[in-house]
């Protein structure tokens, strides 16, 4: 590291076979009575010799009717296993330098918005447990995507600090590391769904602006320890290395409770995308305050006011007025499974699922509702249930046949529960542009199909 001057240079979601093994008799989590566990069993039988369990994406190389999320199958079974497509493994069986997904797993990132500002959604409904696999991570890009040499990268500390300090790569990796597991959610997540509800949409695109990785890296107070802040400074500026310079203000408070610069993801080097060679975490913020590429962290006594925090991401209101450094993200919760295209092929036992996660904290609880919001069911959370982390929700619930409106909410530890769409919009208005965390709802029709109802008017 060295010191410095105050001058410095930023389709059909693979379905789940049916896991009635873990639910009770009168649809709640719990245990089933043998006789019941014995039908589970005939179904879910029958669900995983057409589904082979395979969530991410089989069904679209295999075609509509080869798998349980074949909508135009109309519940039919799986065909001949002589139908599908033959393959040949790479590598002829032996080790390689590079390991790969199995042939017929093709999960794909949706581009949303494509072009240097723009986006690509993570694929919700094709994931098991809270990872997101790192080249399946959202983007969010406002100029494009830099590469970097990490040997020459710097990050400069300084304004309203005692030591100006530029620290390298290696410098920052000599400090004790540290590792947590976080998501990441873009502000305008949930747009899609929140504006204008279409009946043929996915979990990724209703809210695949969220990933969960695991973040290796060092903590910002570490940092600022090193370059002795001083008290008058209450905010601080992270700026990209990206083409625009992007920047974000940041209240002092949270450098110095859980921010970090981290350069590790899910055991490996940050991709570029995701801000390699180095990013600012602030665990729980909107996505664009977690900086990317960050070469500069400038301390200061005010906000900064950029373009990107003025003129983007502040909410205009119903009441003439506007939110500014709204920067947490609220509750929020999404069922994954059942959810469009997929076709639940007889009724019967199945296990709802989805992923809650709350800026504030720890989930506490999530409800689900089968019947459109007349009653409400705790789901079961999956462990390890974490701070800023998404947390995987599953309820077994037994299918009449009939029509049905499913959907789930997510209640943070601080009692924060996620509203309704109604609710947020009285608040908010429709033309509210960030933080679209309300309740999201699926049919599930007699076929057996499965359809976005947007908010539900639960």
């Amino acid at each position: 590291m060295s010191r410095t001057g105050d001058s410095g240079e930023e389709d059909r979601g693979g379905p789940k076979s049916a896991h009635g093994a873990h639910g009770a008799a009168d649809g709640r989590s719990g245990s089933l009575s043998r006789r019941g566990f014995l039908a589970v069993g005939a179904v879910g039988a029958a669900a995983w010799a057409g589904s082979s369990l395979l969530p991410s994406g089989v069904d679209r190389v295999l075609g509509p009717s080869d798998a349980i999320g074949g909508r135009g199958s109309q519940g039919a079974g799986p065909t001949d296993p002589g139908d599908r497509p033959v393959f040949e493994p790479t590598g002829a069986g032996l080790p390689t330098p590079l390991g790969e997904r199995a042939p017929l797993e093709r999960p794909r990132r949706e581009v949303s918005l494509p072009g240097p500002n723009g986006s690509s959604l993570t694929p919700l409904e094709a994931l098991h447990g809270i990872i997101t696999p790192s080249d399946l991570h959202y983007e969010r890009h406002h100029s494009g995507i830099p590469f970097l040499d990490p040997h020459a990268y710097r990050l400069l500390i300084h304004g309203m600090v005692e030591r100006p300090t530029s620290f390298s790569l290696l410098d920052l990796a000599r400090f004790p590391a540290r590792t947590v597991i976080r998501f990441i959610e873009c502000g305008g997540n949930g747009m899609f769904g929140y504006r204008d509800p279409n009946p043929a949409m996915t979990p990724q695109r209703v809210a695949g602006l969220t990933s969960t990785s695991q973040w290796t890296g060092v903590p910002l107070s570490v940092l600022l320890r090193e370059v002795g802040v001083k008290p008058e400074a209450t905010w601080f500026l992270a700026e990209g290395d990206d083409p625009g310079h992007y920047a974000r203000s940041i209240p002092v408070a949270k450098a110095l409770d859980d921010a970090m610069i981290v350069y590790g993801q899910n055991g490996e080097a940050i991709r570029p995308e995701q801000g390699y060679p180095a990013r600012l975490l602030v665990p729980g913020f909107e996505g664009s305050a977690n900086v990317k590429w960050v070469r500069r962290i400038e301390l200061s006594d005010a906000p900064f006011m950029t373009r990107s925090e003025t003129s983007e991401y502040t909410d205009p209101l119903p009441t003439d007025t506007a939110r500014i450094f709204s920067l947490v993200m609220d509750a929020s919760s999404i069922i994954t499974f059942p959810a469009y295209p997929v076709t639940l092929p007889e009724k019967g036992w199945w296990e709802i699922s989805g992923l809650a996660w709350s800026g504030r904290g720890k989930i506490s609880r999530v409800e689900v509702t089968t019947d459109g919001g007349r009653t409400w069911s705790r789901a079961a959370l999956e462990t390890p249930v974490l701070p800023r982390c998404h947390t995987r929700f599953r309820y077994v619930w037994k299918w009449s046949g009939r029509r049905h409106l499913l959907a789930s909410r997510a209640v943070d530890e601080t009692g924060y529960v996620q509203p309704t769409r109604e609710a947020l919009m009285a608040v908010r208005g429709p033309a509210t542009m960030y933080h679209w965390n309300n309740v999201r709802a699926w049919n599930v029709w007699p076929d057996g199909g499965v359809s976005f109802a947007g908010g539900g008017d639960l």
